[in-house]
Order: C-alpha cells, then sequence, then structure tokens
C-alpha cells in the first residue's frame, strides 16, 4: 500500500541507478509480481514465466541486501527454480543432458 516505504528496502547504490522515481519503480515491481503470479496460478507458460520469476529474485536479492525479507525471497528463489527444472520442456532437457 505504500510503495515508498518498500523503496526503503533498495541498497542507495541501486536506487541512484533508477531512471525513475522509487515510488514508481516500486509500484512496477508490484505489477510485475502480480503478472508473474496470475501467469503461474494459471499454469501460462510455466517454465518462461518462472525463468522471469527467477531473474526477477535474483535482482531483488541483489538490489536490497540482505534484510529481514532476505530469508522469504530466497525461498521463493528456490522455488521458481524447482518449476523451472520440473515445467522445462523436452527440447531444453535433452540440450542439457
Amino acid at each position: 500500500m505504500e510503495p515508498e516505504a518498500w523503496g526503503g528496502y533498495l541498497q542507495p547504490w541501486a536506487a541512484k541507478l533508477l531512471p525513475i522515481p522509487v515510488e514508481q519503480a516500486m509500484l512496477g515491481t508490484a505489477a510485475l509480481d502480480a503478472i508473474i503470479g496470475v501467469l503461474l496460478l494459471t499454469n501460462l507458460w510455466t517454465w518462461l514465466v518462472a525463468l522471469a520469476a527467477v531473474a526477477h529474485i535474483i535482482t531483488v536479492l541483489i538490489t536490497s541486501g540482505i534484510t529481514d525479507i532476505t530469508v522469504r525471497d530466497i525461498g521463493l528463489l528456490a522455488g521458481a527454480i524447482a518449476l523451472i527444472t520440473e515445467s522445462s520442456p523436452l527440447k531444453v532437457v535433452k540440450k542439457i543432458n
């Protein structure tokens, strides 16, 4: 409800890199999280969406540092990686092996 409060989790160096105000970046992040969540719940493009989720969560971990919500983010990262491994297209799995 308060995007500026969530912006407080950003490391100062990361906030300086933003081309838009922190509040707008947090609203964009919330929209991305909602889209990823809906697509995962509806089982649409699971592999690609989980891949996007991993990239997003890694970005969050890098830009927020170790905070009181880091454990949650690591759990979400592990879940997204599990989704990738379970839903990878057969072509991709064959190339890896």
